[in-house]
């Protein structure tokens, strides 16, 4: 038996030993999707590099290891933890989540508006599973591999908000996800059902950190909903330590004239994937997707994103940048789709890399598949390290080097950063990325 098949096993003997205690287990719908996903992760099993979508990214390192699911409730009480890693001034309503398992008392979503729930999957599940009947699930549809397939297999705890119509949310909400509060070896299973309803608007932060250098793995999928005139921004934040493994998932739909933007910042982590699929389903959908990771040492970074434009008059722009150092390897698969009947789509797609070692490695693939013709879509990448004039043009008005290539770089990113909100996100992301490129440098 191949290590993959081995560790699918196992993965599936756990499953069959806890499915009676999981979160509303005896619930005919939940059971059936439970079983159904178990039935695909047996069959998919773990992705390898003989999958087309996953040929530059080697998950053996994960799959080498067991890890094992926290217990159903959180014993992890570590308030220092949580106010650690707050955002410097900045108001949020937040959930807190250790190991994927919602700690209510280091939450604080008491005074939400009138027409906002903000409250945890599994809770949920417990005390109102018909709601949930037909909305989880339904977005990511099938599991695209074997990682997203045990999320749903298990479906132990997560975050559920929903934004009734018509809503404002007068200030961002935060998912915060810490891993490694239970050790070595465990296992992070987050799912999160992210509801906007008609003519809604609100600002959302899921947020993943580390609470020791501690191995362990993480296996999210975030399910969003935006429906007609609907507003959604979402910034997903990935800053575990670099002993830990993240494979992250989020589908979304979008309604008519509705608009979701999204950043995803990816900073820590020894090797991280990031879905993301988004469907444009009625006219004047708009997506704006925004990626940024700046990763060293051995770190490995997949993005991966879908875009399907599925009706007239949709519109997506989508950038991604990286900035690479040490021996860190990245790779960029951006695939846009316009179906035959979406004419008039307005669709661009970016990918730039900036590489400040030699070791550096990435793997960009750009991709737009067209079956309209009343259309303006465009796509392009490039890879490349800072340009030697502008260091010298600064060098020669009496910048130094070191703080010359710094500059460069953060105006590489700048366009990026800049989309972030609020503004004390902006700054805290800044300063964790200058204090990163300043241990980089010191470490060369």
């Amino acid at each position: 038996m191949s290590r993959s098949a081995a560790a699918t096993e196992a993965y599936l003997a756990a499953h069959q030993a806890l499915a009676s205690m999981l979160p509303a287990a005896g619930t005919p719908w939940l059971d059936h999707r439970r079983s159904s996903a178990r039935d695909q992760f047996r069959e998919l099993g773990f992705p390898t590099l003989r999958d087309e979508q996953w040929k530059y990214t080697n998950v053996r390192s994960i799959i080498r290891q067991a890890f094992t699911l926290p217990p159903a409730e959180s014993g992890w009480m570590d308030k220092g933890q949580v106010d650690a890693a707050a955002v410097p001034g900045m108001d949020t309503y937040r959930l807190v989540f250790a190991d994927g398992i919602l700690v209510p008392q280091l939450s604080r979503c008491d005074d939400l508006p009138k027409g906002v729930t903000v409250t945890g999957l599994a809770d949920m599940l417990r005390t109102d599973p018909g709601r949930l009947e037909g909305e989880l699930g339904e977005l990511l549809g099938e599991p695209t591999h074997g990682f997203n397939a045990m999320n749903s297999a298990f479906v132990c705890d997560g975050a559920f908000v929903e934004i009734g119509p018509g809503v404002v949310v007068d200030r961002p909400i935060e998912l915060l996800f810490i891993s490694a509060t239970g050790g070595e070896g465990r296992l992070a299973l987050p799912r999160n059902l992210v509801l906007l309803r008609a003519g809604s608007q609100a600002t959302l932060h899921e947020r993943y950190v580390s609470a020791s250098p501690a191995r362990c793995l993480t296996s999210a999928v975030s399910e969003v909903l935006i429906e007609d005139d609907a507003k959604l921004h979402l910034e997903r934040l990935q800053e575990e330590s670099e002993r830990s493994f993240h494979i992250g998932g989020l589908f979304a739909e979008v309604g008519r004239n509705a608009c979701f933007t999204t950043n995803a910042v990816t900073l820590g982590g020894a090797l991280v994937r990031n879905d993301l699929v988004v469907n444009l389903n009625e006219e004047g959908a708009e997506a704006r997707l925004n990626g940024l990771y700046v990763v060293g040492g051995r770190q490995h970074v997949d993005n991966h994103t879908q875009v399907f434009h599925n009706s007239p008059r949709t519109t997506s722009h989508e950038r991604y940048k990286g900035i690479l150092n040490g021996h860190a390897r990245a790779v960029f698969r951006g695939h846009i789709r316009v179906q035959p009947d979406a004419q008039q789509t307005d669709a661009v797609q970016n990918n730039h890399n900036l590489l400040l070692s030699p070791d550096a490695e990435v793997d960009t693939m750009p991709q737009l598949e067209i079956y309209a013709d009343d259309v303006k879509c465009a796509h392009g990448a490039s890879v490349g390290q800072l340009d030697k004039d502008a260091i010298f043009y600064l060098r020669s008005r009496g910048v130094a080097e070191a703080e010359a290539r710094h500059m460069l770089t953060r105006g590489f990113m700048a366009d990026v950063l800049d989309e972030l909100e609020p503004l004390p996100l902006r700054q805290y992301l800044q300063h964790r990325i200058d204090r990163l490129m300043s241990a980089a440098r010191e470490a060369t």
